[in-house]
């Protein structure tokens, strides 16, 4: 699938304003996941650096649909069952080479950090109903196990150096079968959230609007 944020990341007036493309990506999907969506004006400005002075009324506009979109095209691949990993987020030995997939990932974490008051607020309804999934696992054991691979993988860098060498060396092994990981903890990631949302009111308005 094409990104709706090729053409604005074509514009170097615009990119100035923005982070990284699969920065802004892995960020908006995050969003696209949350048990609760905010409005635009709220996670917005979330991925524009400082001041967007510099930009004109049209270039506004066409940053702001492209994310719209880009929101958009997330929520349908969540809703379609379909791949939610894009074709960038691959192991490679290659540092260079995989500096967009860790970017990807950083957007993720960041972008759940912005929406963890959703989650939260979903996780206190859940336990009052003695939220559960079929395994028995907690909502919170099932989140950390996916921030827990998104981390890593967001900064191998770092995983590797706060390791001991014994494990470090494990971890660096395991790489390409952590990657391969990712897809099914995306899924259990949205549908985690998605489960969630149930306990929330006026999740079908939301959607609504978005659409």
């Amino acid at each position: 699938m094409n990104s709706p944020l090729r053409a604005v990341y074509q514009n170097s007036t615009v990119t100035n304003v923005l982070p990284s493309q699969a920065f802004c990506e892995g960020y908006i999907f995050a969003i696209a996941a949350a048990p609760e969506i905010p409005m635009p004006e709220q996670w917005m400005p979330g991925v524009i650096k400082g001041s967007n002075n510099s930009l004109s009324t049209e270039q506004v506009d066409e940053l702001a649909e492209a994310l719209m979109s880009t929101l958009r095209d997330s929520l349908m691949l969540m809703r379609d069952g379909a791949s939610l990993l894009p074709d960038y987020v691959v192991w490679s030995h290659d540092k260079q080479k995989r500096i967009d997939a860790e970017q990807w990932l950083t957007g993720l974490l960041a972008g759940h950090q912005f929406v963890e008051d959703s989650w939260q607020r979903a996780w206190q309804v859940a336990q009052q109903d003695s939220f559960q999934n079929a395994t028995d696992e907690t909502p919170t054991k099932r989140l950390t196990r996916c921030l827990k691979l998104f981390s890593s993988l967001a900064d191998v860098d770092l995983a590797l150096h706060v390791r001991t060498e014994e494990q470090a060396q494990a971890f660096h092994q395991n790489l390409p079968a952590l990657y391969n990981q990712l897809p099914f903890i995306l899924k259990e990631y949205v549908a985690l959230a998605g489960e969630l949302a149930k306990s929330l009111p006026n999740q079908f308005e939301t959607f609504q609007r978005v659409e």
